[in-house]
């Protein structure tokens, strides 16, 4: 298994909006796409509590290219984005780490099915 995290540095005041389009517009797609989300989190302490974080797991990088892919090329995807920033963009900075288990303690699985409920 591949783990990715990725991380949203929203705009100023813009956390609930992206939270909200993963929740709404996201999360429906990646079921049916089979996308694996392992959670979503906020910062609670940190330098910047303007962020989301959340796990997707992958069988392999081939498996992620392959549905992230299918994923930003989505017609659905891309009306739900530009929809939700008709005002402007909500996100600053996006980044990722792609991650492989390290040998340390036994890894829980991926859940069965995707949670997309973070907290409003």
């Amino acid at each position: 298994m591949i783990y990715e995290l990725r991380q949203y540095e929203c705009l100023p005041g813009k956390l609930a909006a992206v939270v909200e389009r993963f929740r709404r517009e996201v999360a429906p797609l990646w079921k049916e796409m089979e996308i694996q989300c392992l959670g979503f989190w906020t910062t609670a302490v940190g330098p910047n509590d303007q962020t989301l974080h959340y796990i997707l797991a992958w069988r392999s990088l081939a498996d992620r290219d392959a549905r992230w892919q299918t994923f930003v090329q989505d017609p659905r995807w891309q009306a739900a984005k530009a929809n939700t920033e008709l005002a402007g963009p909500l996100v600053a900075r996006i980044s990722n780490i792609l991650m492989r288990p390290a040998n340390v303690m036994e890894i829980a699985e991926p859940a069965k099915q995707i949670f997309c409920a973070p907290d409003r």
